[in-house]
């Protein structure tokens, strides 16, 4: 076991691997002597502008070397990086920010936030600031993630595991000193902790600004990727392509394909499992709160066809039905997860609160049952949240900013089957005095990032509310399931 702190993380690689390259995005590179040095720079930077022991930083970067240059120098300050999407409207990001509380923005128009410190995208810190190392400072949390709220508010899920790491373990499959590919956007939890778990252990981490899926072919085969991230979107995407594009590419040093975030089609996987090896393809179930999760390969997935696998070792899990009963196998019901270490010894909100039952067990919203041999299968969502691309959506987030739009009485937003998403988003819009769908685009823009505008917006003369003002989205989407 080697625990260091990712404020000393960098310079420990720079020292065995200092002319190799860190980071590869879109042809552009940096060393990790290069990073080491420009971090110590910018960390400094950051210190001088307040930025002190467990602070958070919100990182409002898209992928690339810088977001990466960020969350290092804020780790070397002793603080906590933030990340949130750079894409985000301000109206949204100021949400977050009011619920953070944090020292720093980077990645903003300066001034953009009254009464908080902010730094625009393409910063670079005064060059008279030394570069030396800095002294050894250790974050209490060592990521602070964003996620909507069922309230239509963004809450932060703070981790409880300080910023040091293991580099001997190798919980992810990774190599040490290996290459990863990340085509997923980093203020996602997934992407982050699979990009960061991979560089704490030396890899090179590629990343790319967007998904695309024959540059993700190229980047396997040209950066000699051994382990790459994605969601089942980006791999039904791949195997969409002509045969003999998929055929053209070398991937023989391809050794872990992990997928996660949303439910993968029994045949997509089978399509990988064949074309790949099952032995390249695992996956995992899991939420950011990282209560406990399951882990599957694709060995075992061909005995076990449509689950998630069993649950790791350092949780519980168990199936709850609507009385509060564990259910037996093959019985479907709530999941609910509890880490061995107890209830909140993983993480914690700041803007929400858990939903738990007796015993400390957590739930994260699936739907789902055990069959005789332990193995987890997921049935449904049991929340309204929208999984659209990997992305979870909440429809009252949505829902309150289309309410916000003049001339809009009630609304409800919905998920409905998509190919290639999996669900996108669709809007029922009460607007008794009339309502051009471009004037309310136009005005969920300035409010929303671009995946959580519904594709397709329906207007209706009737109020979408109850009195007790509910809205049945249940029954919304099965009415517009049996229509199609």
């Amino acid at each position: 076991m080697r625990m260091v702190s990712l404020s000393r993380i960098v310079s420990y690689w720079s020292q065995i691997q200092g002319d190799r390259v860190a980071i590869y995005h879109e042809g552009e590179t940096i060393t990790w002597n290069q990073l080491d040095r420009e971090t110590n720079t910018l960390a400094r930077a950051y210190e001088s502008l307040g930025v002190g022991q467990d602070d958070f930083v919100t990182i409002a970067l898209p992928n690339g070397i810088e977001f990466f240059k960020s969350t290092i120098a804020t780790w070397k300050a002793g603080a906590t990086p933030q990340p949130v999407s750079a894409r985000l409207p301000k109206f949204e990001r100021d949400q977050i920010v009011e619920v953070g509380e944090p020292r720093l923005i980077t990645g903003v128009p300066d001034g953009s936030h009254e009464g908080y410190r902010t730094l625009p995208a393409g910063y670079e810190p005064d060059p008279a600031i030394s570069d030396e190392p800095l002294p050894e400072k250790i974050a209490t949390s060592f990521k602070a993630m964003t996620s909507g709220g069922s309230t239509g508010r963004p809450k932060l899920i703070v981790t409880t595991s300080p910023a040091v790491w293991d580099i001997d373990s190798d919980r992810l499959h990774t190599r040490l000193q290996g290459s990863m590919l990340i085509p997923g956007p980093l203020y996602h939890n997934g992407p982050f902790v699979w990009a960061m778990s991979a560089f704490f252990r030396g890899n090179q981490i590629t990343v790319t600004t967007r998904f695309d899926a024959e540059e993700t072919l190229r980047l396997i085969q040209d950066q000699r990727i051994d382990i790459v991230y994605m969601v089942p979107t980006m791999m039904q995407r791949i195997w969409n392509l002509p045969e003999e594009v998929r055929a053209g590419y070398d991937l023989s040093s391809l050794k872990v394909l992990w997928h996660l975030a949303a439910p993968c089609p029994a045949w997509l996987k089978e399509a990988f499992i064949e074309w790949l090896g099952a032995d390249v393809i695992w996956e995992l179930y899991g939420g950011t709160e990282a209560q406990g999760g399951t882990v599957i390969s694709g060995i075992e997935w061909m005995s076990h066809r449509g689950s998630v696998g069993k649950p790791n070792a350092t949780c519980e899990i168990i199936v709850v039905g609507d009385e509060g009963q564990r259910l037996p196998p093959n019985e479907v019901g709530e999941v609910f997860l509890r880490p061995l270490t107890g209830q909140g010894s993983t993480y914690r909100y700041i803007g929400a609160e858990a939903k738990a039952i007796a015993g400390g067990f957590e739930s994260i919203g699936d739907m789902g049952y055990f069959d005789e041999d332990g193995y987890l299968y997921l049935a449904d969502r049991q929340t309204d949240m929208i999984l659209s691309g990997g992305a979870n959506i909440y429809p009252a987030e949505v829902e309150a900013a289309i309410d916000s739009c003049a001339g809009v009485r009630s609304s409800a937003v919905i998920g409905l089957p998509h190919e290639d998403l999996g669900n996108f988003v669709h809007a029922i819009v009460d607007a008794p005095g009339g309502l051009k769908e471009a004037a309310l685009l136009s005005h969920l823009s300035e409010r929303l990032v671009r995946y959580k505008i519904p594709r397709t917006i329906e207007f209706s003369d009737e109020p979408l509310r109850d009195d007790a003002g509910k809205v049945r989205r249940k029954a919304l989407r099965e009415e517009r399931l049996d229509k199609s």
